[in-house]
């Protein structure tokens, strides 16, 4: 949890906050840099679907660095079962910590994953925070939405997947559903202030963390900001001021 303290070697040092910083970057130093900034400060870094496809496997080794930071490879796997085991297990041999599938895929897609990559955390998504009930509709799925993130949720929990990806605005549901022992990752967190761009479902770090979220997904908001690791900063210390009144 924020704000609790670790010792190496009988110096206090503070818990990263549990945060993953999205690495939307337009090339792989750019990436590095990012991560080199915030690593201090956040437990995880996230490498999406267009930086792992422009770079490959290299990414993940060099936005880990020398700092060990989690890495959490989302790349949202979605095809039939097997496709999906063999590319888990492709990835698999980069030791990402957390690796997303879609939940909507179905059961035996996410057990394949599962089974396919047993020492990485499969999360599943469920509704891309970028939805709303009325996109649900257009494309054919039952609503609204957090009725069908409780779907997806029961369902991925059922095949084997350890975490979850939802808004901040069904984690609570989600965890009454699913119980203590899942990783829910919060996507479409926005500290105060800043704007929700392609986001539709979105709330405070501090909401998500009070509603009972286990690691918020934080982009733009750190990247775009003219100095990263200090807006890494501000949010981890926002997050352990919160820590320590709960």
């Amino acid at each position: 949890m924020p704000g609790v303290e670790r010792s190496i070697e009988g110096v206090p040092v503070t818990k990263p906050a549990p945060v993953a910083v999205a690495l939307d970057a337009p090339d792989l130093e750019t990436a590095a840099r990012w991560a080199a900034l915030v690593t201090p400060h956040v437990s995880t870094v996230k490498v999406g679907l267009e930086l792992y496809l422009r770079y490959g496997p290299q990414v993940v080794a060099t936005v880990r660095g020398a700092s060990r930071v989690s890495v959490f490879l989302d790349l949202k796997l979605h095809d039939i079962p097997a496709t999906v085991a063999g590319a888990a297990r492709a990835v698999a041999r980069l030791r990402p910590d957390v690796l997303t599938v879609h939940a909507a895929g179905g059961t035996d897609m996410v057990r394949a994953a599962v089974e396919s990559a047993p020492d990485t955390m499969v999360a599943a998504v469920t509704i891309l925070t970028s939805l709303g009930d009325e996109d649900l509709s257009r494309i054919g799925m039952a609503g609204p939405v957090p009725d069908a993130v409780l779907r997806l949720a029961s369902l991925s929990v059922a095949a084997g997947a350890q975490g979850l990806v939802c808004s901040p605005r069904e984690v609570s549901a989600v965890r009454s559903e699913v119980g203590p022992d899942v990783t829910l990752i919060t996507p479409g967190v926005r500290p105060a202030g800043s704007e929700a761009n392609d986001q539709a479902r979105v709330a405070t770090p501090e909401e998500a963390l009070l509603a009972g979220a286990d690691l918020l997904v934080i982009g733009r908001p750190i990247t775009r900001a003219s100095d990263p690791g200090a807006a890494a900063a501000a949010i981890a210390a926002s997050l352990r001021r919160l820590g320590a009144t709960r």
